[in-house]
C-alpha cells in the first residue's frame, strides 16, 4: 500500500516543534556556573565560537556554499564593535547592531559575485576575499593597531546594569543569551519555506528555478544573513575580551570554524554548537599538554571523527538514537 505524502506545511510544523533533547541541551547551558566557575571565560568563548559556527552552517550545511574566508565577517564585526567603543560608544547592544550591519553590507556586496559560482571557483573566491581583508586590516595599522591589535576598548555595562567582570560571569550570560536568540532565528529560518528552498539549492542548483525558486536571490539572502551573524559573533569576542587582533581576520580562524562544523556535523543547527564545545575544550586541554603541537592532536581527533562519524558527532548520535528506538 502506498504511503501518503506529507504536506510541506505539516512537515514544517513538525520540524518547528521542540524535542526533549533540545530542551535538555539548553537547560544544561547554565551548569558551568556551578561545575566550572573558574572557566566561565572559556565558556563564553565556546558560546561565541558556537555562534560563529552556526553562521557558517547556514551557508555550508543548508545552501552548500563552502567558504574558506568566513573569518572576514567575524573580524569586521569585531573591529567595528571595538572601534566604536574605543572612540566613545561602548554600549554592548549597539556594538552588536553595528558589527552585524557592517558585516552584512560587505556580505551582500560579495554575495553578488559568490552567487554566480560553485565548487572550486567558489572556494577560491571566498579564500581570496578573506585574505584580501586580512591584509587590508594589517596595512591599516593606524586604525586597527596592526600586529599589536586594537587597544583601548572600554565597554559599558550591559543594559546599564551588568558590568563585565574579571571572572567572566557577565560575559558568559551575555554571550549565551545572544547565542540563544540567534539560534532561535536560525531555527525558524531553516524550518521555513525559505529553508526548504536552500536545501533544494544545495541538492540541485540548476533545477530550483523550474519550481519558482530563484537560486541566486536565495544565495544572496542567506549569505548576507550568515555574514551578519558572523559579525555579531565577532562583536561579542571584542566586547567580552576588550581587545581585537588580526587573528579575527585570519585564514586560520576560517579553517578552525570549518573544523568545528565538521566535528559537530554540518546541516544540523546543533552541529556547530556541539562541535564548538568539543573543539574548544580539546584545544584548551591539548594546548596545556603540548603548547607547540596541539594542532597535531586536533588533527587526530578530526580524522577519527570523519572516519567513524561521517556526519559528525550530532549525526552519529542521531544514528545511534534511531537504531536504539528501532531495537
Amino acid at each position: 500500500m502506498a504511503t501518503q505524502a506529507i504536506a510541506p506545511q505539516a512537515w514544517l510544523r513538525a520540524r518547528n516543534r521542540w524535542r526533549a533533547e533540545e530542551i535538555a541541551f539548553w537547560l544544561l547551558t547554565p551548569l558551568p556556573f556551578w561545575l566550572f566557575p573558574d572557566y566561565l571565560s572559556l565558556a563564553s568563548q565556546i558560546a561565541i565560537m558556537a555562534l560563529f559556527a552556526l553562521s557558517l552552517d547556514l551557508i555550508l550545511g543548508y545552501a552548500g556554499i563552502v567558504s574558506l574566508g568566513h573569518a572576514a565577517f567575524y573580524g569586521l564585526g569585531a573591529y567595528t564593535a571595538g572601534l566604536i567603543s574605543k572612540y566613545g560608544f561602548g554600549d554592548p547592544l549597539g556594538g552588536l547592531v553595528c558589527g552585524a550591519a557592517v558585516a552584512s553590507l560587505v556580505g551582500y556586496a560579495t554575495s553578488l559575485i559568490i552567487a554566480r559560482f560553485r565548487h572550486l571557483t567558489l572556494i577560491m573566491l571566498t579564500l581570496g576575499f578573506g585574505l584580501l581583508l586580512a591584509e587590508l586590516g594589517n596595512s591599516l595599522g593606524w586604525l586597527t593597531g596592526g600586529v599589536d591589535g586594537l587597544q583601548g576598548i572600554e565597554m559599558w555595562s550591559v543594559l546599564g546594569l551588568f558590568r563585565f567582570d574579571l571572572y567572566g560571569k557577565t560575559a558568559y550570560v551575555y554571550s549565551l543569551i545572544v547565542l540563544f536568540l540567534m539560534f532561535l532565528f536560525a531555527r525558524r529560518l531553516v524550518n521555513s519555506p525559505f529553508g526548504l528552498a536552500l536545501t533544494g539549492i544545495r541538492e540541485n542548483l540548476t533545477r530550483m528555478p523550474a519550481i519558482g525558486a530563484e537560486s541566486r536571490a536565495h544565495i544572496r539572502a542567506i549569505y548576507t544573513i550568515s555574514a551578519a551573524m558572523a559579525g555579531v559573533a565577532g562583536a561579542l569576542i571584542a566586547q567580552t575580551t576588550q581587545t581585537v587582533s588580526l587573528q579575527t581576520l585570519s585564514f586560520e580562524l576560517s579553517a578552525e570554524v570549518l573544523v568545528v562544523l565538521v566535528l559537530g556535523g554540518a546541516g544540523n543547527l546543533y552541529g556547530g554548537l556541539v562541535g564548538a564545545i568539543v573543539f574548544m575544550l580539546a584545544r584548551d586541554r591539548f594546548s596545556g599538554i603540548e603548547p607547540q603541537y596541539w594542532y597535531f592532536w586536533i588533527g587526530i581527533l578530526l580524522i577519527l571523527v570523519v572516519l567513524l562519524l561521517p556526519n559528525g558527532i550530532v549525526g552519529g548520535l542521531k544514528r545511534l538514537s534511531s537504531r536504539w528506538r528501532k531495537a
